[in-house]
């Protein structure tokens, strides 16, 4: 039996290695992702475009205008002179911000505090916005910590220290590269899967295969092998990118990442056999694997938290495999998640992958019947 499981495995790899689509599906698609998400994909907001209207020659003024000019976050592109003009500047988006500074800020901030000092931003991107106005009010809580310090005045009563855990400079490169871990390896498994039967199927083979001594679980488990090497060698691949390219730091333990990488990979596979089960075609199998993909993704919290989604939806992503590995890879990488931790996230994707492998063999003896 092992022997031919064997030569089963070895002609699944001949056939992914030399059709040239398969090849390119493996290889280049991935480090395009990996090298878009890495440098494009952000939640930092730096160089915004900005506006200066101030209308206040004094030197409080003109400070604070020069900590937001010194700021990364912000690039001053211009100042404006008249009240009229915001309008020009924000509805067309030349500038993303606006900093007000009223005639008499000088002279509040010495004789008759509070001085107000305005931010209008452009509220078409809600989350790039409040992420804007954080950065802002900072900058300008630093500045009325410091002028009541140099100017004997009594400081505020409580002042704010923040001190972020495991990512002390808050990259969100360091929250996507460990995700895409996940996401990439995703994509790559359950596509190879996913045309492993559609493909011989289309190209006339896959009747010569049921005329040989093979029984449907040793197909079964022949079609699954490749892919689960192939998803492994990709999760690896991607984890040594963002350790040696990305500088994303490992405090865990690789033997736990192996082993979550491994029962993640067996739970996708089994959906992508169900697919290939399914699917005459490779177009087929191609569409079908996208529809479960995008969903998967969405409900995994690779974005977004799944705490903001609704109770009914957060249910449904209990039986998603990747909600559970990308706790366990970001985990691993920016925490050095505990075994005890681990095992939490790994026996629910480990139940799951149980499932899918053996709806898989059902679906795929009924095929094959």
């Amino acid at each position: 039996m092992w022997n031919r499981i064997r030569a089963l495995i070895i002609k699944e790899f001949h056939a992914v290695w030399r059709d040239k689509k398969s090849r390119f599906v493996l290889i280049v698609p991935p480090l395009i992702q990996l090298l878009i998400f890495g440098y494009a994909a952000s939640f930092d907001v730096n160089h915004l475009a900005t506006v200066i209207f101030n209308e206040d020659d004094g030197l409080p003024a003109r400070e604070l205008v020069a900590r937001f000019e010194g700021a990364p976050a912000f690039e001053v592109i211009g100042h404006i002179s008249r009240e009229a003009e915001i309008a020009q500047v924000i509805d067309p988006r030349r500038a993303r911000l606006l900093i007000h500074i009223g005639p008499t800020f000088s002279r509040d901030i010495r004789i008759n505090p509070p001085a107000k000092v305005q931010l209008i931003v452009d509220g078409r991107e809600s989350n790039t916005s409040l992420i804007v106005l954080g950065y802002a009010g900072r900058i300008v809580a630093d500045f009325n910590s410091e002028w009541a310090k140099s100017h004997g005045e009594p400081l505020p009563p409580a002042h704010l220290v923040v001190r972020s855990w495991f990512n002390p400079n808050l990259e969100s490169r360091w929250f996507f590269i460990p995700g895409l871990v996940a996401l990439l390896t995703l994509v790559v498994t359950i596509v190879v899967t996913a045309l492993s039967v559609a493909r011989e199927r289309e190209v006339g083979t896959f009747e010569q295969l049921l005329v040989t001594p093979l029984r449907p679980l040793e197909i079964l488990v022949g079609k699954a092998t490749p892919a689960l090497v192939i998803g492994v060698a990709e999760g690896t691949l991607i984890v040594i990118v963002g350790i040696l390219w990305f500088a994303i730091p490992f405090r865990g333990d690789v033997g736990l990442l192996y082993a979550g990488l491994v029962v993640y990979v067996l739970a996708v596979i089994g959906v992508g056999l169900m697919i290939s089960s399914i699917c005459r075609t490779q177009q087929q199998a191609i569409l079908g694997a996208f529809l479960f993909i995008m969903p998967a993704v969405i409900l995994s919290g690779f974005a977004t938290p799944i705490a903001n989604m609704p109770e009914a939806i957060q249910h449904l992503t209990l039986v998603n495999p990747m909600r559970y590995f990308l706790v366990i890879v970001r985990g691993i990488f920016l925490e050095g998640l505990s075994t005890e931790l681990v095992f939490r996230q790994l026996w629910p994707m480990a139940a799951i992958a149980l499932v899918n492998l053996a709806g898989a063999a059902v679906m795929f003896r009924h095929r094959l019947s």
